[in-house]
């Protein structure tokens, strides 16, 4: 998302520096897949295709079921091939990150390694979720956990990016951060209310109406948030292209999430491409916000840096007046 605000600045990469491309260009590969493999992993559970797959890592103890190929058995199927493959690829991460750490930043390598034993716990979830038949608090961790590797993931790649503030972010990156974990907290949520088919329950039984209830309460105060982001972006001056590009972003995507929530509710969750269109905007919204916070912080930081370091040639200066004043 920020790679594709940022694709203007022609930034030619240094020799020392073509390890750090590499890397985050393959960050950024992974980012795509994730979204994908979430997007794939709501369609699963929409089409009742859970336990399309009734073992795990196997499928009818096969790599690939052919005899047994449904439309129900692809998703599952595919949404474990998907994650294998982000799999090796944050193995591959986390080799090239200790492989050439010399010539990296020094926290590059221990976030691949974190984004990694993410992925593995992702996929420990992932298995649960067969074996234990879906049970609502694993399927909520595992969309929880999907979540949190995305955005590991969108923290190192946004961290990579060449970028040059102007100073001037103020308290962005706080309402920015802010923003970003009550998406988090509102994704939590509305996985809760999927994977326990809450609405499902409320409309025809009038039970589990209260998890309903909190997730359409819950969207108050991340819509606050995420409007205060673009509010301030608009209202603070010099701001960085690149920024305001993500705050207009971010304020398009939760209108869109907004619409798709009112239109799930409304239709009960009939129509299948609403509901996967809903929790994948969900997840772009957190990205989006996730790499406005990490390029606010960098600016902030670039700029008390700056300031640091006028006010120690300003302080040099006045030194070497006052001996200047001394000497005859």
């Amino acid at each position: 998302m920020s790679e594709f605000v940022l694709e203007q600045q022609n930034i030619t990469t240094a020799p020392q520096q073509v390890p750090q491309e590499r890397i985050r260009r393959l960050v950024w590969r992974m980012c795509v897949a994730t979204l994908i493999l979430m997007a794939i992993g709501s369609a699963t559970r929409v089409m009742n295709a859970g336990l399309a797959c009734p073992d795990w890592p196997l499928c009818y103890g096969e790599l690939v079921p052919t005899k047994q190929m449904n439309f129900q058995v692809f998703l599952e199927w595919f949404h474990r091939l998907d994650a294998a493959l982000i799999g090796v690829s944050a193995i591959a991460l986390v080799g090239m990150s200790w492989w050439h750490r010399r010539s990296l930043p020094r926290w590059l390598p221990w976030a691949s390694t974190f984004a990694l034993f993410l992925i593995v716990f992702q996929g420990v979830l992932g298995g649960l979720t067969v074996t234990e038949l879906l049970r609502f608090d694993i399927v909520t961790a595992h969309l929880g956990t999907a979540l949190l590797f995305f955005t590991t993931l969108l923290v190192i790649g946004t961290a990579l990016i060449p970028y040059q503030g102007t100073g001037t972010v103020g308290n962005l990156p706080y309402v920015g951060l802010t923003a970003a974990i009550l998406v988090y907290l509102q994704s939590l949520l509305g996985a809760l209310v999927g994977s326990r088919w809450a609405l499902h329950q409320c409309f025809g039984a009038s039970q589990l109406c209260a998890v309903m209830y909190s997730h359409i309460a819950g969207v108050v105060p991340p819509t606050v948030a995420t409007l205060a982001v673009v509010f301030l972006s608009w209202r603070t001056p010099a701001l960085h292209p690149a920024l305001r590009r993500l705050a207009n972003l971010a304020g398009g995507l939760l209108i869109i999430q907004l619409l798709l929530g009112v239109a799930t509710f409304r239709l009960h969750l009939q129509v299948e491409p609403l509901t996967v269109s809903h929790q994948a905007i969900g997840a772009a919204l957190l990205g989006t916000l996730v790499a406005f916070t990490v390029l606010a912080l960098r600016d902030w930081v670039s700029s008390r840096g700056i300031n640091a370091t006028s006010n120690k040639e300003e302080a040099g200066a006045i030194s070497q007046q006052a001996i200047d004043g001394l000497n005859p």
